[in-house]
Protein backbone atom coordinates (compact mmCIF):
# COMPACT_ATOMS: atom_id res chain seq x y z
CA UNK A 1 0.00 0.00 0.00
CA UNK A 2 -0.65 2.45 -1.52
CA UNK A 3 -1.37 0.69 -4.79
CA UNK A 4 -0.82 2.18 -8.23
CA UNK A 5 -3.53 1.33 -10.74
CA UNK A 6 -3.63 4.68 -12.54
CA UNK A 7 -3.21 3.26 -16.06
CA UNK A 8 -5.07 0.01 -15.50
CA UNK A 9 -8.50 -1.28 -16.46
CA UNK A 10 -9.64 -0.87 -12.85
CA UNK A 11 -12.36 1.76 -12.34
CA UNK A 12 -13.93 2.83 -9.03
CA UNK A 13 -17.21 4.72 -8.98
CA UNK A 14 -19.03 6.23 -6.03
CA UNK A 15 -22.71 6.96 -5.63
CA UNK A 16 -24.23 9.24 -2.98
CA UNK A 17 -24.32 7.15 0.21
CA UNK A 18 -20.67 7.32 1.28
CA UNK A 19 -18.58 9.49 -1.03
CA UNK A 20 -15.77 10.13 1.54
CA UNK A 21 -15.13 6.38 1.95
CA UNK A 22 -15.07 5.83 -1.83
CA UNK A 23 -12.68 8.77 -2.21
CA UNK A 24 -10.38 7.33 0.45
CA UNK A 25 -10.40 3.90 -1.26
CA UNK A 26 -9.62 5.49 -4.65
CA UNK A 27 -6.70 7.46 -3.16
CA UNK A 28 -5.25 4.28 -1.62
CA UNK A 29 -5.61 2.53 -4.99
CA UNK A 30 -3.84 5.36 -6.79
CA UNK A 31 -6.80 6.02 -9.12
CA UNK A 32 -9.22 8.88 -9.71
CA UNK A 33 -12.85 8.17 -8.87
CA UNK A 34 -14.80 7.43 -12.07
CA UNK A 35 -16.78 10.31 -13.58
CA UNK A 36 -20.51 9.84 -13.20
CA UNK A 37 -23.52 11.89 -12.18
CA UNK A 38 -26.75 11.14 -10.34
CA UNK A 39 -29.68 13.43 -11.14
CA UNK A 40 -33.30 13.42 -10.04
CA UNK A 41 -36.31 14.28 -12.17
CA UNK A 42 -38.99 16.43 -10.52
CA UNK A 43 -41.07 13.33 -9.71
CA UNK A 44 -38.13 11.73 -7.88
CA UNK A 45 -36.96 9.35 -10.64
CA UNK A 46 -33.19 8.79 -10.64
CA UNK A 47 -31.08 9.28 -13.74
CA UNK A 48 -27.45 8.13 -13.83
CA UNK A 49 -24.86 9.03 -16.45
CA UNK A 50 -21.39 7.48 -16.76
CA UNK A 51 -19.17 10.17 -18.22
CA UNK A 52 -16.16 8.13 -19.37
CA UNK A 53 -15.55 4.93 -21.32
CA UNK A 54 -15.51 1.75 -19.22
CA UNK A 55 -15.53 -0.76 -22.09
CA UNK A 56 -13.64 -3.90 -21.07
CA UNK A 57 -12.91 -2.52 -17.58
CA UNK A 58 -13.30 -4.11 -14.15
CA UNK A 59 -15.68 -1.69 -12.46
CA UNK A 60 -16.13 -1.41 -8.67
CA UNK A 61 -19.17 0.57 -7.46
CA UNK A 62 -19.00 1.73 -3.81
CA UNK A 63 -22.42 2.23 -2.21
CA UNK A 64 -23.77 1.49 1.27
CA UNK A 65 -27.51 0.91 1.28
CA UNK A 66 -27.91 3.12 4.37
CA UNK A 67 -30.59 5.74 5.02
CA UNK A 68 -32.44 6.74 2.90
CA UNK A 69 -32.20 3.00 2.18
CA UNK A 70 -34.58 2.75 -0.79
CA UNK A 71 -33.05 5.77 -2.53
CA UNK A 72 -29.52 4.40 -2.19
CA UNK A 73 -30.57 0.88 -3.21
CA UNK A 74 -32.29 2.19 -6.33
CA UNK A 75 -29.23 4.32 -7.21
CA UNK A 76 -27.09 1.18 -6.95
CA UNK A 77 -29.39 -0.97 -9.11
CA UNK A 78 -29.57 1.70 -11.84
CA UNK A 79 -25.79 2.18 -11.74
CA UNK A 80 -25.19 -1.59 -12.08
CA UNK A 81 -27.48 -1.64 -15.13
CA UNK A 82 -25.69 1.38 -16.63
CA UNK A 83 -22.25 -0.18 -16.12
CA UNK A 84 -23.35 -3.51 -17.61
CA UNK A 85 -24.82 -1.76 -20.68
CA UNK A 86 -21.58 0.25 -21.10
CA UNK A 87 -19.71 -3.03 -21.83
CA UNK A 88 -17.76 -3.32 -18.57
CA UNK A 89 -15.90 -6.64 -18.27
CA UNK A 90 -17.00 -7.20 -14.66
CA UNK A 91 -19.47 -5.33 -12.44
CA UNK A 92 -18.30 -5.52 -8.81
CA UNK A 93 -20.58 -4.05 -6.17
CA UNK A 94 -18.86 -2.92 -2.95
CA UNK A 95 -21.53 -2.63 -0.25
CA UNK A 96 -19.88 -1.69 3.07
CA UNK A 97 -23.32 -1.77 4.77
CA UNK A 98 -25.97 -4.10 3.33
CA UNK A 99 -29.41 -2.66 4.17
CA UNK A 100 -32.39 -4.99 4.71
CA UNK A 101 -29.98 -7.62 6.11
CA UNK A 102 -32.06 -7.91 9.30
CA UNK A 103 -34.98 -9.25 7.23
CA UNK A 104 -33.14 -12.49 6.55
CA UNK A 105 -35.77 -15.07 7.55
CA UNK A 106 -39.47 -15.53 8.22
CA UNK A 107 -39.77 -14.82 11.95
CA UNK A 108 -43.55 -15.14 11.73
CA UNK A 109 -46.17 -16.14 9.18
CA UNK A 110 -46.62 -14.13 5.94
CA UNK A 111 -43.37 -12.18 6.28
CA UNK A 112 -41.06 -11.44 3.33
CA UNK A 113 -37.36 -12.35 3.24
CA UNK A 114 -36.20 -8.97 1.95
CA UNK A 115 -32.47 -9.66 2.25
CA UNK A 116 -32.95 -12.37 -0.38
CA UNK A 117 -35.05 -10.06 -2.58
CA UNK A 118 -32.24 -7.45 -2.55
CA UNK A 119 -29.73 -10.16 -3.56
CA UNK A 120 -32.02 -11.15 -6.46
CA UNK A 121 -32.35 -7.51 -7.57
CA UNK A 122 -28.56 -7.01 -7.63
CA UNK A 123 -28.09 -10.18 -9.70
CA UNK A 124 -30.87 -9.28 -12.11
CA UNK A 125 -29.44 -5.78 -12.56
CA UNK A 126 -26.18 -7.37 -13.71
CA UNK A 127 -23.73 -7.48 -10.78
CA UNK A 128 -21.04 -10.15 -11.21
CA UNK A 129 -19.55 -9.95 -7.70
CA UNK A 130 -20.48 -8.48 -4.33
CA UNK A 131 -18.03 -7.36 -1.63
CA UNK A 132 -19.73 -6.77 1.74
CA UNK A 133 -18.67 -6.15 5.30
CA UNK A 134 -20.23 -7.86 8.34
CA UNK A 135 -23.58 -9.10 7.10
CA UNK A 136 -26.15 -9.29 9.90
CA UNK A 137 -26.24 -13.06 9.38
CA UNK A 138 -23.40 -14.82 7.50
CA UNK A 139 -25.98 -17.14 5.88
CA UNK A 140 -27.08 -14.20 3.68
CA UNK A 141 -24.06 -15.12 1.53
CA UNK A 142 -26.13 -18.12 0.42
CA UNK A 143 -28.82 -15.78 -0.99
CA UNK A 144 -26.43 -14.90 -3.83
CA UNK A 145 -25.75 -17.07 -6.87
CA UNK A 146 -22.91 -14.73 -7.88
CA UNK A 147 -19.47 -14.41 -6.27
CA UNK A 148 -19.45 -12.85 -2.81
CA UNK A 149 -16.59 -11.79 -0.52
CA UNK A 150 -17.63 -11.28 3.10
CA UNK A 151 -15.16 -9.07 4.99
CA UNK A 152 -15.08 -8.56 8.77
CA UNK A 153 -14.42 -5.51 10.95
CA UNK A 154 -13.47 -7.51 14.07
CA UNK A 155 -9.68 -7.37 13.33
CA UNK A 156 -9.85 -3.55 12.95
CA UNK A 157 -11.92 -3.04 16.13
CA UNK A 158 -9.79 -5.54 18.09
CA UNK A 159 -6.56 -3.77 17.14
CA UNK A 160 -7.96 -0.45 18.36
CA UNK A 161 -8.88 -1.85 21.77
CA UNK A 162 -5.64 -3.84 22.03
CA UNK A 163 -3.71 -0.57 21.84
CA UNK A 164 -6.14 1.50 23.92
CA UNK A 165 -6.75 -0.95 26.80
CA UNK A 166 -3.31 -2.54 27.05
CA UNK A 167 -2.81 -3.95 30.56
CA UNK A 168 -6.49 -3.68 31.55
CA UNK A 169 -8.55 -6.65 32.77
CA UNK A 170 -10.92 -6.90 29.80
CA UNK A 171 -14.10 -8.93 29.17
CA UNK A 172 -15.78 -9.05 25.75
CA UNK A 173 -19.57 -8.92 26.07
CA UNK A 174 -22.17 -10.07 23.56
CA UNK A 175 -25.42 -8.08 23.93
CA UNK A 176 -27.44 -11.21 23.03
CA UNK A 177 -27.06 -14.93 22.28
CA UNK A 178 -26.94 -14.31 18.52
CA UNK A 179 -23.74 -12.28 18.75
CA UNK A 180 -21.66 -14.83 20.71
CA UNK A 181 -19.60 -15.91 17.67
CA UNK A 182 -18.64 -12.29 16.98
CA UNK A 183 -17.73 -11.70 20.64
CA UNK A 184 -15.64 -14.88 20.69
CA UNK A 185 -13.66 -13.74 17.61
CA UNK A 186 -12.73 -10.50 19.39
CA UNK A 187 -12.04 -12.34 22.66
CA UNK A 188 -9.56 -14.64 20.89
CA UNK A 189 -7.70 -11.62 19.48
CA UNK A 190 -7.56 -9.85 22.85
CA UNK A 191 -7.01 -13.11 24.81
CA UNK A 192 -9.96 -12.17 27.03
CA UNK A 193 -12.96 -14.08 28.43
CA UNK A 194 -16.50 -13.45 27.20
CA UNK A 195 -19.81 -12.68 28.89
CA UNK A 196 -23.34 -12.73 27.48
CA UNK A 197 -26.30 -10.47 28.24
CA UNK A 198 -29.37 -12.69 28.35
CA UNK A 199 -32.23 -10.46 27.23
CA UNK A 200 -35.82 -10.80 26.14
CA UNK A 201 -37.13 -8.51 23.39
CA UNK A 202 -40.90 -7.90 23.85
CA UNK A 203 -41.20 -6.10 20.46
CA UNK A 204 -38.84 -4.70 17.75
CA UNK A 205 -36.39 -2.00 18.92
CA UNK A 206 -37.35 -2.61 22.57
CA UNK A 207 -34.86 -4.61 24.64
CA UNK A 208 -35.34 -5.87 28.17
CA UNK A 209 -32.28 -7.12 30.05
CA UNK A 210 -32.66 -10.29 32.07
CA UNK A 211 -29.27 -11.29 33.48
CA UNK A 212 -25.54 -11.43 32.73
CA UNK A 213 -23.85 -14.76 32.09
CA UNK A 214 -20.17 -14.48 33.05
CA UNK A 215 -18.04 -12.51 35.50
CA UNK A 216 -17.83 -8.74 34.85
CA UNK A 217 -17.15 -7.44 38.36
CA UNK A 218 -14.23 -5.00 38.42
CA UNK A 219 -13.57 -5.58 34.70
CA UNK A 220 -13.37 -3.28 31.68
CA UNK A 221 -16.17 -4.50 29.41
CA UNK A 222 -16.31 -4.19 25.61
CA UNK A 223 -19.79 -4.68 24.16
CA UNK A 224 -19.63 -5.77 20.51
CA UNK A 225 -22.47 -5.80 17.98
CA UNK A 226 -22.75 -5.67 14.19
CA UNK A 227 -25.41 -2.91 13.95
CA UNK A 228 -26.35 -0.22 16.44
CA UNK A 229 -29.67 1.24 15.33
CA UNK A 230 -31.77 2.94 18.02
CA UNK A 231 -29.07 2.00 20.62
CA UNK A 232 -31.66 0.58 23.04
CA UNK A 233 -30.01 -2.84 23.35
CA UNK A 234 -26.46 -1.53 23.74
CA UNK A 235 -27.23 1.24 26.26
CA UNK A 236 -29.47 -0.93 28.48
CA UNK A 237 -26.74 -3.58 28.32
CA UNK A 238 -24.03 -1.07 29.30
CA UNK A 239 -26.05 0.20 32.25
CA UNK A 240 -26.71 -3.40 33.37
CA UNK A 241 -22.98 -4.17 33.24
CA UNK A 242 -22.17 -1.17 35.47
CA UNK A 243 -24.92 -2.28 37.90
CA UNK A 244 -23.26 -5.73 37.95
CA UNK A 245 -19.96 -4.18 39.06
CA UNK A 246 -18.12 -3.52 35.78
CA UNK A 247 -15.38 -0.88 36.10
CA UNK A 248 -15.91 0.70 32.66
CA UNK A 249 -17.95 -0.10 29.54
CA UNK A 250 -16.86 0.48 25.97
CA UNK A 251 -19.01 -0.46 22.98
CA UNK A 252 -18.24 -1.12 19.33
CA UNK A 253 -20.02 -2.05 16.12
CA UNK A 254 -19.40 -2.32 12.40
CA UNK A 255 -22.43 -0.34 11.22
CA UNK A 256 -23.51 2.87 13.03
CA UNK A 257 -27.11 3.17 11.77
CA UNK A 258 -27.88 5.37 14.82
CA UNK A 259 -31.50 6.25 14.05
CA UNK A 260 -34.14 7.96 16.19
CA UNK A 261 -33.07 8.50 19.82
CA UNK A 262 -29.72 6.69 19.41
CA UNK A 263 -27.34 9.63 20.00
CA UNK A 264 -29.25 10.90 23.03
CA UNK A 265 -29.32 7.39 24.52
CA UNK A 266 -25.57 6.88 23.97
CA UNK A 267 -24.70 10.25 25.52
CA UNK A 268 -26.88 9.52 28.58
CA UNK A 269 -25.63 5.94 29.01
CA UNK A 270 -22.79 4.31 30.95
CA UNK A 271 -20.84 3.80 27.68
CA UNK A 272 -17.46 5.52 27.96
CA UNK A 273 -16.70 5.35 24.23
CA UNK A 274 -18.52 3.91 21.20
CA UNK A 275 -16.14 2.75 18.46
CA UNK A 276 -17.67 2.36 15.00
CA UNK A 277 -16.46 2.07 11.42
CA UNK A 278 -17.22 4.37 8.49
CA UNK A 279 -19.32 1.86 6.50
CA UNK A 280 -22.09 4.44 7.03
CA UNK A 281 -21.32 8.13 6.69
CA UNK A 282 -22.29 9.95 9.89
CA UNK A 283 -24.15 13.25 9.50
CA UNK A 284 -23.28 16.28 11.67
CA UNK A 285 -26.14 15.59 14.10
CA UNK A 286 -24.85 12.05 14.65
CA UNK A 287 -21.40 13.21 15.71
CA UNK A 288 -20.82 12.85 19.43
CA UNK A 289 -17.73 13.24 21.66
CA UNK A 290 -18.37 9.64 22.74
CA UNK A 291 -18.17 8.25 19.19
CA UNK A 292 -14.87 7.26 17.57
CA UNK A 293 -14.98 6.27 13.88
CA UNK A 294 -12.38 3.95 12.33
CA UNK A 295 -11.90 3.68 8.57
CA UNK A 296 -12.45 0.46 6.62
CA UNK A 297 -10.88 2.01 3.48
CA UNK A 298 -7.63 0.01 3.83
CA UNK A 299 -9.55 -3.26 4.15
CA UNK A 300 -11.79 -2.43 1.17
CA UNK A 301 -8.86 -1.30 -0.98
CA UNK A 302 -6.97 -4.51 -0.18
CA UNK A 303 -10.03 -6.60 -1.11
CA UNK A 304 -10.54 -4.71 -4.39
CA UNK A 305 -6.85 -5.09 -5.25
CA UNK A 306 -6.93 -8.84 -4.58
CA UNK A 307 -10.12 -9.35 -6.60
CA UNK A 308 -8.70 -7.33 -9.50
CA UNK A 309 -5.42 -9.28 -9.48
CA UNK A 310 -7.12 -12.67 -8.98
CA UNK A 311 -5.40 -13.19 -5.61
CA UNK A 312 -6.84 -14.85 -2.51
CA UNK A 313 -9.15 -12.66 -0.43
CA UNK A 314 -9.31 -15.15 2.48
CA UNK A 315 -6.04 -13.86 3.96
CA UNK A 316 -7.95 -10.70 4.94
CA UNK A 317 -10.01 -12.77 7.40
CA UNK A 318 -6.94 -13.74 9.48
Amino acid sequence: MPYQYADSKLKIFSLNSNYPLAQEIAELMGVELGKSSVKHFSDGEIQISIEESIRGCDVFIVQSTSAPVNEHLMELLIMVDAVKRASARTVNVVIPYYGYARQDRKAKAREPITAKLVANLLETAGATRVIVLDLHAPQIQGFFDILIDHLMAVPLLSQYFKEKLSGEDVVIVSPDHGGVTRARKMAERLKAPIAIIDKRRPKPNVAEVMNIVGNVEGKVCILIDDIIDTAGTITIGANALIESGAKEVYACCSHPVLSGPAIERIENSAIKELVVTNTIQLSEEKMSPKIKQLSVANLMAEAISRVYENKSVSTLFD
